[in-house]
């Protein structure tokens, strides 16, 4: 039998023997705290809906049958077979078909995890440290053991530089792993986060003997289209580089039958094939091209995904309803940029664009605005700040807007009695007291310098909705250029954060946490490749983002990010767009999916639990 091990507890051993007996029983001590809470899984509050015996997620199905192959698309290329990098683009799927983590998602749970390539966890008494149990069947695809040493290597390449910065971020306070025996390994933190020990579970598994032959992050050319070694339930079978992946069930596969894994993965092949232009690939789903297609555009959905395929029954279009926490999506001002310094500027932008009329004559009244930065959900700011939230802010009172602690969080309407209008009217008198004013009909500066930017868009699809939104902005004299580029050049740009404004989504999760380090703190501000797209660097959010990382207690944690969510509203960062609480699929009527559907998911999720009836 396998004894869990965790680490020292301080105080734990006292000195009651002599000599080599002493030694031999501190050393016991330091494996061998008196308490620890051990788990095949762990979540936030410490509940878990499956016992240790569990046989498969209820959102799997024991209909689900093997074999058959499933053709997907992505936009863009690839030219590089590392998802873990900053530089270039990785295949869709490398990251979740070819390798794992210690520990992975229940789909119908808030934020719990279990054991996959661990078998066991066990967090410390004082939460400073989690030992996890590796499952002694894991397997990497070359045939080798999973170990303990391959865990401590993936940990200290992933937070290097060599990794990209988002791992750097999100693992920062785990201090270090300590190897205490080939499957047991320790990891320790920094401080006590009630999240920590689950973020490490997340931890992906890379092969330490793969990556000591071949470079990591590679130049380009090298090695850098080396297939990878993992532990995942697919290999790379074939590439044409720019042009497709296909992957192949393992048939060595060694978590096949896993709780975790059963009614998962049931396809014997996987193609991904790639497209330049997005209009394209949706012709060519309606062509038989490919099996399954996520609709982010109301207009696709509505009017463009028909025809016979679709009154034949050959293809299939429905809606699954989640209750994923929305976050916000917004067109993000790039602060670095010195004409969106000023808050009342941003302000002023964000009151020219009328949702209200874009839902309904593009959308089909569609979606609902964004009105938080996590949105639809219970962290999302109600009302004036409570006792608890003020708090946090008093502290910081001096320096942020009056707006904070008087206004709700309510975005601009042109719903009667509001109107476009009276909108640009309060822009333009922002926008003068700001320093800008109209000559002739353009805006400047007192240094005579016209207010123009540049909007960069992933896809030709948005350009229908930013195309009013930049008329209602040459109203007030300003003049905006928008432009599709190539989306590696897209991913490339946002990156280096070489752009004015930019569209994306901040998603959250049913638990924020460690990842509001990457999107609004100082730390990422100029650290290339973060998420914190518009350059925010204010002591006050670092100190709230702190307080979400290291809130203790549910209740803390929603005042912290209430709290929070009330800085960013009024910083105006963003113009708040919309979001849809169902996922739209389309998809060849041969592919089955199980009957109970999940509650917090991607859609790429729910695929993995998909199959095909001939």
């Amino acid at each position: 039998m396998r004894i869990p091990l965790a680490p020292l507890l301080s105080g734990a051993c006292s000195p009651i023997f002599t000599g080599a007996l002493f030694f031999f029983f501190i050393f016991l001590c330091c494996l061998l705290p008196t308490r620890s809470m051990a788990a095949h899984g762990v979540s936030i509050d410490g509940n878990l809906k499956y016992p240790e015996d569990f046989s498969r997620f209820a959102y799997t199905s024991d209909k689900a049958v093997r074999g058959g192959t499933l053709i997907l698309h992505d936009l863009g290329s690839f030219e590089k077979m590392n998802p873990f990098t900053l530089r270039g683009s990785a295949p869709r799927g490398l990251g979740s078909y070819v390798f794992e983590t210690l520990a992975v998602p229940s789909l119908d749970e808030p934020f719990a995890y279990y054991g996959l390539i661990a078998e066991e966890i066990n967090l410390a008494e004082d939460r400073k440290s989690v030992t996890y149990t590796i499952n002694p069947r894991a397997r990497f695809s070359d045939g080798r053991p999973v170990t303990a040493e391959d865990v401590k290597f993936s940990l200290e390449i992933l937070k290097s530089d060599q990794a990209h910065p988002f791992y750097q971020m999100y693992f920062r306070d785990i201090e270090g792993a300590d190897v205490l025996d080939d499957l047991t390994i320790r990891f320790r933190f920094a401080r006590e986060n009630r999240e920590l020990h689950i973020i490490a579970g997340q931890l992906p598994v890379l092969s330490k003997t793969f990556y000591t032959q071949y470079d990591f992050n590679p130049s380009e050319g090298g090695d850098a289209m080396v297939i990878p070694v993992g532990s995942g339930p697919y290999v790379v079978a074939e590439v044409l580089p720019g042009r497709s992946i296909t992957y192949r069930k393992n048939p060595e596969y060694w978590a096949v039958d896993h709780p975790t894994r059963r009614g998962m993965f049931n396809f014997e092949r996987i193609m991904v094939k790639y497209f330049r232009d997005p209009v394209v690939s949706v012709e060519a789903f309606k062509a038989g091209e490919f099996d399954f297609l996520a609709v982010n555009v109301a207009k696709q959905w509505e009017r463009d995904l028909s025809g016979r395929h679709f009154d034949s029954g050959q293809l299939i279009k429905k809606t699954f309803p989640h209750r994923n926490n929305a976050g916000m999506q917004g067109f993000v001002f790039n602060t670095r940029k010195p004409f969106f310094e000023d808050r009342q500027v941003r302000k002023a932008l964000g009151l020219a664009f009328d949702f209200e009329w874009t839902n309904r004559t593009l959308f089909f009244s569609a979606y609902v605005r964004n009105d938080s930065f996590f949105s639809n959900s219970i962290y999302a700011a109600q009302g004036l700040p409570d006792a608890a939230e003020l708090t946090l802010l008093e502290p910081f009172r001096s320096d942020l807007p009056d707006e904070v602690f008087t206004q709700p969080l309510i975005p601009p309407t042109t719903d009667p009695p509001g109107s476009l209008r009276t909108n640009l009217q309060q822009a333009r008198d922002l926008l003068e007291k700001a320093g800008w004013t109209i000559r002739d009909g353009v805006l400047v500066n007192a240094q005579g310098e016209r207010f123009r930017f540049d909007i960069l868009l992933a896809g030709p699809t948005f350009e229908r909705v930013i195309a009013p939104y930049v008329a209602n902005l040459k109203r007030l004299g300003i003049a905006v250029d928008y432009r599709t580029i190539d989306p590696a050049l897209y991913a490339d740009r946002i990156k280096d954060f070489d752009f004015d404004m930019v569209v994306t989504v901040f998603g959250q999760s049913q638990s924020p946490g460690n990842e509001q380090r990457d999107y609004w703190t100082s730390m990422a501000a100029d650290r290339q490749g973060s998420r914190n797209l518009a350059g925010i660097a204010d002591p006050a959010v670092d100190a709230l983002v702190d307080a979400i990382v290291y809130a203790e207690t549910q209740e803390e944690l929603v005042t912290a990010c209430r709290a929070l969510d009330r800085v960013l509203w009024h910083g105006y960062y963003v113009v708040p767009n919309w979001y849809l609480a169902e996922h739209r699929l389309a998809y060849a009527a041969r592919l089955r999916h199980p009957d109970t559907l999940p509650l917090y998911y991607h859609h790429e999720q729910w695929l993995d639990t998909w199959w095909q009836e001939d």
